[in-house]
């Protein structure tokens, strides 16, 4: 399994990945499912994935290899669609043409279609937008009531991401945040796992991308981890018994 957040700010862009791929109890490999498509000055598109391995990779070779518009005919890729919408239009009709080709001879196998893709990113003049593909080809996409998204093992990071992230939340302390919702899923579930896949981008900035991998030990994300657990044990000390409790 696998646990990828996005979050869509006023000031821009925070996407975050571990790289854990599990087939089995004893067949754990990695593989990055963070994924950056960029034109220099033009647009900056990024996907994450969780799901079959197999299912994502096909994908996303589907969008940079291209697909004939239905209407057009004119093939597309991630790189030459206008709009972010026609990008998240663009991976959804790849989720489609991937269930044709492989989805009967999975359920003969008894192996589930299961694939979710996020998708973030700023085409030059155009507004900077987040969005979920589901494994039926449809999407949803993050607004300032919601300006967060998860696909994966989401529950565990998903309550301090509700209680702390705005749309009015800073990059920095997003990324912060994002941080914590991951380290609160690598601790709750085995089936995510490091290194992470950290992307930091500025909006309207098309070129102003940041992005790091998290190897097992990162000195920031121990600090992360160590300030955060001993922060929790401090609040909840300092909470007062209730007065029905009898010494």
């Amino acid at each position: 399994m696998t646990y990828c957040v996005g979050l869509l700010l006023d000031e821009g862009l925070v996407m975050l990945a571990d790289t854990r791929t599990n087939a089995g109890f004893d067949n754990i490999s990695c593989f990055s499912k963070l994924h950056t498509f960029h034109s220099p000055g033009e647009r900056f598109i990024a996907t994450m994935s969780a799901g079959n391995l197999a299912v994502s990779q096909a994908v996303i070779n589907l969008i940079q290899d291209g697909i004939p518009d239905p209407e057009t005919g004119k093939v597309e890729t991630i790189l030459s669609v206008p709009t972010m919408f026609g990008a998240a239009a663009l991976i959804s009709e790849a989720v489609r043409r991937v269930y044709r080709t492989h989805g009967e001879a999975m359920k003969q196998q008894d192996v589930s279609f299961d694939v979710s893709i996020m998708l973030g990113g700023q085409i030059a003049g155009r507004t900077l937008r987040l969005f979920h593909i589901y494994a039926a080809g449809n999407f949803i996409e993050a607004t300032k009531d919601t300006p967060y998204l998860q696909i994966g093992e989401h529950k565990y990071g998903k309550p301090i991401l509700d209680r702390a992230v705005t749309s009015e939340t800073s990059l920095v302390e997003g990324m912060k945040l994002a941080l914590i919702s991951m380290d609160s899923t690598l601790r709750s579930n085995l089936s995510v796992g490091m290194p992470l896949d950290l992307l930091v981008y500025q909006i309207d900035s098309i070129d102003g991308v940041v992005q790091h991998r998290m190897e097992e030990g990162d000195s920031y994300f121990a600090m992360i981890r160590e300030r955060w657990s001993k922060a929790l044990e401090e609040a909840h000390r300092l909470i007062p018994p209730p007065d029905w409790l009898a010494p």
